[in-house]
């Protein structure tokens, strides 16, 4: 058996088929901590959800385009793939014609594939560019919210979830790390592109190594690895901000603060300073105040203040901390506290966002960018924040807010969608459902019968990253990967280059599309225009044969990235922040002049609905926390070994405490009925004592199994809330959900998603 690289958004392997036909993997040589991950890649070839042919919604097929409520209940009808191609691109050119291109939404979110020129993103936008362009999202899930509101803070998205801290700098010179959200080590197995060496979990090992004083502030204890001996604060869920004020509120009345930092670093302080002393509400954000809503003793937050002013501290917040209603403030307001304890730009010292978040968060790679595929230039101007497509689909014609503007929702007549699954990440999918029925046609290329494709009208089989050619590299990777190919395409599947060269040839596009290059013409074109730019620069780079037989090329290494936050301390003047002040903005004028009461201008403790302290936690008792799985990336290959091992009585896990399982009467390993006003879903019961009572936790990505208002297989966002953060960043809200837990009576229903769905090889039957 022969082993061929290739790699994943979770690590680089080389992979071959044994004398049965069975996948084997084996992880990259020179990774010191593989994902265990790779255990979910045997299956993908033989699934049984593979989709073997393209196939059409009967009733699109029989009475043509147009809304639908029986999208995603209809049986499918299996067609030849001229007959497919045919159809699709008299649609699109129907919907061109009677309605422009701006009613076409291209929504893919690019997780299909680490390889960069099969990026089904990239793919997808360059053949709707060529087209004329279409309606586009922008930001993401994960931390659209951050995005948004960092540059109004200090001028910069990037230089702060991309470019912060490292972690060797953290390990040689941090004292004291305040992890708000933890460092979650499951996620950091994960990095978009491709990852070879896994660097972090040896750097939290360090930390434990060198007794580095951590400090989790999270209801959850699993949110940091058990080997480091940290104090746990088991904070009540969304109530972050009020314990940051409170930490702020004692560093000022005890004189901890650092005025000159503040007056010669920082704009807006003085004003701050009155919110948290109460002088204008009355109410001073002490710790007592903090105390009721946090459910940590006021003494502990005192003295955590104290300690934080008397070493050299690192704050850190996870992404998910701002992926709930007015996520902004608790970015907001870390950064204002690590203000003012002055330590910003000092090896170290300052505030960090998304360690633990995604595996490049502090890692020590390179920053070096990869050959990737041009997606050319979209003439349509219309854009929707990511997480607002059910109000798009549901509200056309609605205006809303967005970072100090008004915009007005598209009339959207075609989805496109390839290369992710909303019905994974986005909240409230009965409500997303309902939105899917509006379009004329929905549009999925897919190799498995996800929710995605079950809710579409024309459906396109795809390769998966096994059975193409490509190459990969994440950020601050390493390595650029050759991805070989391992098998032969499933079925009639193909890769998304080959169906829109066949959609471009009917459309009369195909040059401009593909500039006359098959898949591996554009592979080493892509290859040779990078290796002659790096040639430009005195880099010398092997040439593509040499590359492909190798199967890797170990990119050069940088200097060690010299954070924004060290030259801005050294000098402010010469390296001002692009704010409007030039400095971090503890104050915003400018988000102050929008208006917005769900954002004010400085950070704020708002009170949120889904929360234990307010009243709809009357009616549901619990609050669900839905973060990333640790045994898949997102729903893929939830069919896998890892991700199916994880399960409980063939659901996804949920867990709660057994303060709240005994009352309830619930077991260690029953079914139990998750419910509020949304919806429902069924999940098997894990007791642990590692959260806080009155949470809950069930992880993303179990794929979408509806029965009824009711997922049978275990998918938190039937519950979740489809609302924005706020009207700055409308980001999403998923993280957190009120809910009630019940054991479930009787025979739960049986899962189907693990089979496909029905289909048809005729027209009459």
């Amino acid at each position: 058996m022969r082993l061929r690289p290739s790699t994943s958004h979770w690590g680089a392997f080389s992979a071959g088929l044994d004398e049965n036909g069975h996948l084997q993997v084996s992880a990259h040589p020179e990774d010191p901590a593989p994902s265990p991950l790779l255990g979910n890649l045997p299956s993908a070839l033989t699934d049984p959800t593979r989709i073997a042919a393209p196939a059409i919604r009967r009733g699109w097929l029989e009475r043509g385009p147009g809304p639908d409520p029986k999208r995603g209940h209809e049986e499918f009808v299996e067609v030849g793939w001229d007959e497919a191609l045919d159809l699709l691109s008299a649609e699109l050119l129907r919907v061109r014609s009677e309605h422009g291109n701006e009613a076409i939404y291209g929504g893919s979110y690019g997780w299909a594939s680490a390889g960069r020129f099969h990026h089904a993103q990239s793919q997808l936008h360059r053949f709707l560019n060529a087209f004329g362009g279409f309606t586009s999202s922008r930001n993401t899930y994960s931390n659209g919210t951050s995005t948004v509101v960092l540059p109004h803070i200090v001028g910069t998205a990037t230089d702060v979830l991309r470019n912060g801290s490292s972690w060797p700098t953290i390990v040689a010179n941090t004292e004291l790390l305040v992890a708000f959200g933890g460092v979650p080590e499951k996620n950091v197995f994960v990095t978009p592109g491709g990852v070879t060496r896994h660097h972090t979990p040896g750097f939290l090992a360090q930390l434990a190594d060198r007794d580095v004083e951590v400090a989790l502030i999270s209801p959850l204890r699993a949110d940091l690895p058990a080997r480091l001996d940290a104090r746990w604060y088991p904070i009540r869920p969304a109530t972050d901000t009020a314990f940051m004020l409170a930490l702020a509120h004692t560093l000022v009345v005890e004189g901890l603060h650092d005025r000159r930092f503040l007056d010669r670093y920082c704009a807006g302080y003085d004003e701050f300073e009155r919110y948290l002393l109460g002088l204008d509400d009355g109410i001073a954000k002490d710790a007592a105040w903090a105390s009721a809503l946090t459910d940590i003793p006021a003494a502990d937050i005192v003295a955590l203040a104290r300690r934080m002013a008397a070493r050299r501290t690192f704050i850190t917040v996870t992404w998910s901390l701002q992926r709930i209603e007015h996520g902004e403030q608790p970015v907001w307001a870390a950064i204002a506290l690590a203000a003012m304890l002055g330590q910003i730009g000092l090896p170290g010292g300052g505030f960090g966002h998304g360690y633990g978040s995604m595996g490049d968060s502090g890692d020590i790679g390179p920053d070096f960018r990869v050959p990737y595929l041009s997606q050319g230039i979209n003439p349509v101007r219309q854009y929707i924040p990511v997480a607002r497509i059910a109000d798009m689909l549901l509200r056309p014609g609605s205006r809303y807010q967005y970072d100090g503007a008004e915009r007005t929702y598209p009339d959207i007549r075609l989805v496109y969608w390839a290369g992710g699954n909303p019905f994974h990440h986005h909240q409230d999918l009965n409500r997303l459902r309902r939105a899917f029925a509006r379009p004329d046609t929905v549009v999925v290329h897919e190799p498995f019968w996800t929710a995605t494709a079950r809710h579409a009208d024309i459906v396109l089989p795809t390769t998966t990253a096994l059975e193409r050619e490509d190459f990969g590299s994440g950020r601050r990777d390493t390595h650029l990967i050759a991805m070989h190919r391992i098998a032969e395409p499933r079925a009639q599947s193909r890769d998304d280059y080959a169906i829109f060269a066949g959609l471009a040839a009917r459309l009369g596009i195909e040059d401009r599309f593909t500039e006359g290059r098959t898949a591996w013409e554009w592979l080493e074109h892509l290859y040779d225009s990078w290796r002659q730019h790096l040639a430009g620069k005195g880099i010398s780079v092997p040439s593509f044969p040499e590359f492909w037989e190798t199967g890797q090329y170990r990119l050069p290494n940088t200097e060690i990235h010299r954070t924004l936050w060290a030259d801005f301390r050294a000098d402010p003047v010469a390296h001002r922040l692009p704010t409007p002040s030039g400095r971090i903005e503890i104050v915003s004028k400018r988000v102050a002049s929008f208006g917005y009461d769900d954002c004010p201008g400085h950070p704020a403790w708002l009170e949120p609905v889904e929360w234990l302290g307010g009243e709809r936690a009357s009616r549901f008792p619990l609050l669900l926390i839905a973060n990333q799985p640790h045994a898949r990336l997102h729903g893929q290959l939830d069919g896998g070994a890892v991700s199916q091992a994880a399960k409980v009585a063939g659901r996804e896990a949920v867990r709660l405490h057994p303060e709240d399982a005994g009352p309830r009467g619930i077991n260690e390993g029953d079914v139990v009925r998750i419910f509020n006003d949304r919806g429902a879903c069924l999940a098997g019961a894990v007791l642990t004592t590692d959260l806080r009572p009155g949470v809950v936790q069930l992880p993303t990505g179990a794929w979408f199994d509806p029965h009824g208002t009711m997922c049978v297989h275990g998918n938190p966002n039937v519950l979740t809330a489809d609302l924005p953060s706020s009207q700055l960043s409308q980001g999403c809200t998923g993280q957190h959900v009120l809910v009630e837990i019940e054991r479930f009576a009787g025979e739960p229903p049986g899962i189907v998603v693990n089979r496909p769905p029905v289909i048809s090889r005729k027209r009459d039957v």
